[in-house]
C-alpha cells in the first residue's frame, strides 16, 4: 500500500501515513501488530496522538428492510506525543489485543466474506485526520475452528456469514453486533430444518456457542425456530471428540429437548459443553426475520474437511475486490464530508 495523503483538515502539505499490519491473519483475543510508517509534511508538525479503530461492516434492520453500516468496535491509542519533522520518515511499531468477539473473516486461509478493518487516525497539531484503512483478517479460535470442522463431517454446508447489529438475549455478548454463520442442513437433518445458524461469543474464560434452527412444519404443524445455547473451553480442545458432542447439540434441537443444566457427552461420557434452549423468538434478535446470503461464501463439507467456494456463481477474487470497494467508498465518503 503506497502513502495515503491526508486531506481535509490537515491540508495537503500534511504528513502522510501507512499503517502495515504484520502477515498472517489475527486471532479472536490475540494480539495485532504491525507498524504505523509517518512521512512528514512541508513543515514541522506536532503529532498528539496516532489511534488505530477496528471497523466492521455490519448489516442492521430499520422499518421493513435491512441495510448496511460501518460500526467501531474497538479503538487503540498506539503513539503520538512528539514533533514530526519537515520531510521525516518515521515508524511506529504497535502490538494491541484483539476483543474476544472479534468475528472471524476466514476458515482455512479462505475469506467468508466477512468485512473488517483496521483505520488509523491522527491527530495533528490539534486536527484530526483518519488516512489510513486497511483489511483486518482473523482466523478462528481453536474450538471455533473444531466446531465447524465437525458440523462439515457430519455433513451440514455453510451457505454464508454476516454481521448483525443487535444484542442475542441472555448471553454476555459484549460488542454491539454479533456473527451469524448460516449452515445448510446435513441430509440426515434435511426433513427437520431448512438451515442452521451458528454464533460464537468468546471471552478469556471459554465461549458461548448459540445454535438457532429454522424447523421445517410437519403436516399438522407449522416450521419455527429452535434455539440452544452451549458454554465451552479453551482448554483441551485437541482431546475432545468433537462430532459427538456437536451432533449431540443437532439432535437437541431436532427433537426440542431442553438440556439445561446438563453436560453434553463427548463421546466418553465426561461432561465437558453445558447448555440450555427453548423454541420460539421471546428473548432472541431478529424475531422472525432471517437474512440472505448477501455478499457471504458458501462452505461446503468435503470428505477431508471443509472447502470454500462462493454464493451466486461469484468467484474469490470478486469477494476480494468487493472488500476494496467497501473500503474505498468509506474513504471517499469521509473525504467529501470533510471538504
Amino acid at each position: 500500500m503506497v502513502f495515503k495523503r491526508l486531506l481535509g483538515s490537515l491540508g495537503m502539505g500534511g504528513p502522510t501515513v501507512d499503517t502495515v499490519l504484520d502477515p498472517g491473519a489475527a486471532r479472536p483475543g490475540g494480539a495485532l501488530t504491525g507498524q504505523v510508517h509517518l512521512k512528514g509534511g512541508d513543515a514541522d508538525f506536532d503529532i498528539d496522538h496516532i489511534t488505530l479503530e477496528l471497523v466492521a461492516r455490519v448489516e442492521a434492520e430499520h422499518g421493513d428492510g435491512e441495510g448496511e453500516g460501518v460500526v467501531t468496535f474497538d479503538r487503540f491509542t498506539v503513539g503520538g506525543g512528539f514533533r514530526l519533522a519537515e520531510g521525516e520518515l518515521r515508524s511506529v511499531p504497535f502490538s494491541v489485543t484483539l476483543p474476544w468477539e472479534t468475528p472471524i473473516t476466514e476458515l482455512y486461509g479462505q475469506g467468508l466474506g466477512i468485512v473488517l478493518g483496521v483505520r488509523t487516525e491522527l491527530a495533528v497539531s490539534g486536527a484530526k485526520d483518519k488516512g489510513d484503512l486497511d483489511q483486518l483478517a482473523v482466523a478462528p479460535l481453536p474450538a471455533q475452528e473444531a466446531i465447524l470442522e465437525a458440523l462439515g463431517q457430519l455433513g451440514f454446508g455453510f451457505r454464508s456469514a454476516d454481521l448483525e447489529y443487535g444484542r442475542i438475549g441472555g448471553t454476555g455478548q459484549q460488542l454491539p453486533f454479533y456473527q451469524e454463520i448460516e449452515l445448510l442442513p446435513a441430509p440426515s437433518y434435511a426433513q427437520q430444518f431448512n438451515e442452521i445458524e451458528v454464533t460464537f461469543l468468546a471471552d478469556p474464560g471459554g465461549m458461548e456457542v448459540v445454535l438457532e434452527a429454522d424447523k421445517r412444519g410437519g403436516l399438522f404443524s407449522s416450521g419455527h425456530d429452535a434455539l440452544t445455547r452451549f458454554t465451552v473451553s479453551h482448554e483441551g480442545v485437541e482431546h475432545q471428540d468433537w462430532n459427538a458432542v456437536v451432533d449431540g447439540w443437532i439432535r437437541g434441537l431436532a427433537e426440542h429437548r431442553s438440556t439445561y443444566g446438563s453436560p453434553a457427552s463427548d463421546g466418553h461420557g465426561a461432561p465437558y459443553a453445558h447448555g440450555h434452549g427453548h423454541h420460539g423468538h421471546d428473548d432472541h434478535h431478529h424475531d422472525g426475520h432471517r437474512s440472505g446470503p448477501g455478499m457471504g461464501t458458501v462452505v461446503a463439507a468435503g470428505a477431508a474437511g471443509l472447502a470454500v467456494g462462493v454464493v451466486g456463481g461469484m468467484v474469490a477474487a470478486e469477494v476480494v475486490d468487493e472488500v476494496g470497494d467497501f473500503f474505498e467508498g468509506e474513504d471517499e465518503e469521509e473525504e467529501e464530508e470533510e471538504s
